[in-house]
């Protein structure tokens, strides 16, 4: 009975897997059927769009013959469209050829005639100018006349008229009388003579008592002026001196800070300050001469971007250190630099706050710089449009993590 029950059990297994068989096959059917039927619709879809497109491109085809057809006349009716236009086209060729010449004409006669009004004008100009003289030498010879006739009555008390009649002379013998230039010299000749005698000064020895007085006080003003000029210029080249040799004296002790902290900076090299233009200190200018470790001396233009920034904060550092501030505020110094020179900057800082008492206050996006500050100050916006001050202590901040 087991073996009738296997070999059953067997049959049936096969029989299921038989049905499942046919029922795969038969769905697999289906729904190639169903797909069959989409197709067929799909197509009977194309074909009907098929048909239209069919129906239109005959109508197109209809509409091109009757086109073409129109068309057939066409050329015929440009050639005498084409024939009539170059017949207008000549036709206005010429009258533009004759209307052309015409106004060539016109043109030649409007130019004779500007030259002639511009000769007319220029004429008229030359006689209104020549007008306008002979007036002005008419009114100035009238204006003359009367100022002679003025300073006859001021200087005779009598007209011109009566002048010439108590000397005995007519009016119109002009060439009897000596030239009129020669009269008038000789007459401001005698009044300068006149005038140079002047009236009698009856006060003359109180003025001169008065100027000799005055001549003497101003000598003693002299004096003492001279004298003020004399101690004013000592008290100069003593300022002089003295501020040469206080600027030597700080020229020296900024000049040893720079070669040091330069050396410092840069891991090696040696950098200095010299006078240029000029032997007197005051007068003279400041050249900065660096030699990076492995680069000749040189100024400090030909210098890259970090290596100028370093150099530049050795001087500044150099005249702290000469003459210490209490606050000092660094904005973006350390934008040029790498990390390992940024890392340089910052021990420096700590050797400056440590030697020179300074507070630095620096301006900086630096990650390693903020890193090595005692406190941050920032800005940010926790809500839109709202701007926050922020403020870390680091010291504090590591304190706390050790006691964590």
């Amino acid at each position: 009975m087991k073996a009738d029950v296997d070999r059953l059990r067997l049959k049936l297994a096969e029989a299921r897997a038989a049905h499942d068989t046919l029922a795969a096959q038969a769905r697999h059917r289906k729904q190639r059927l169903e797909a069959i039927g989409r197709e067929l619709e799909a197509w009977q879809l194309r074909l009907d769009s098929a048909g239209r497109q069919i129906e239109a491109l005959k109508e197109r085809e209809q509409r091109a013959r009757e086109e073409l057809a129109a068309l057939e006349e066409r050329p015929r009716q440009i050639m005498v469209e084409r024939a009539r236009l170059t017949d207008e086209i000549e036709a206005a060729e010429t009258a533009r050829k004759q209307a052309a010449d015409r106004l060539a004409e016109a043109e030649t006669r409007a130019a004779e005639a500007e030259r002639a009004l511009k000769e007319a004008q220029a004429r008229l100009g030359e006689a209104r100018e020549q007008k306008v003289r002979i007036e002005a030498n008419l009114e100035q010879m009238i204006e003359r006349r009367r100022e002679i006739a003025r300073r006859i009555m001021d200087a005779f008390e009598a007209p011109p008229q009566r002048v010439l009649e108590s000397v005995e002379a007519e009016a119109t013998c002009e060439d009897d009388l000596p030239p009129l230039e020669e009269v008038e010299e000789t007459l401001e000749r005698l009044k300068r003579e006149r005038e140079r005698l002047g009236a009698v000064n009856l006060r003359a020895d109180i003025e001169l008592r008065e100027f000799e007085t005055q001549l003497e006080s101003l000598a003693t003003d002299k004096s003492d002026l001279e004298s003020a000029i004399s101690r004013l210029r000592q008290a100069i080249s003593s300022l002089n001196r003295e501020g040469r040799e206080r600027l030597l004296a700080a020229f020296e002790e900024v000049n040893t800070h720079f070669g040091a902290l330069f050396q410092t900076l840069f891991g090696g090299g040696h950098a200095h300050l010299s006078l240029t233009e000029s032997d007197d200190p005051l007068d003279a200018g400041l050249e900065i001469m660096a030699s990076p470790p492995g680069k000749k001396l040189q100024v400090l233009s030909l210098l890259s971007g970090g290596e100028q920034a370093l150099t530049a904060l050795s001087l500044i550092f150099a005249v702290f250190m000469t003459n210490p501030a209490p606050i000092c505020v660094l904005d973006e110094v350390d934008a040029p630099l790498d990390d390992a020179n940024v890392e340089r900057f910052c021990d420096l800082l700590d050797e400056m706050v440590r030697r020179t008492n300074t507070r630095f206050l620096i301006v900086t996006h630096n990650a390693v710089t903020m890193s090595r500050m005692n406190r941050l100050f920032g800005v940010t916006m926790v809500e839109r449009g709202v701007s926050q001050l922020v403020s870390v202590d680091l010291e504090q901040a590591e304190q706390l993590r050790a006691v964590g």
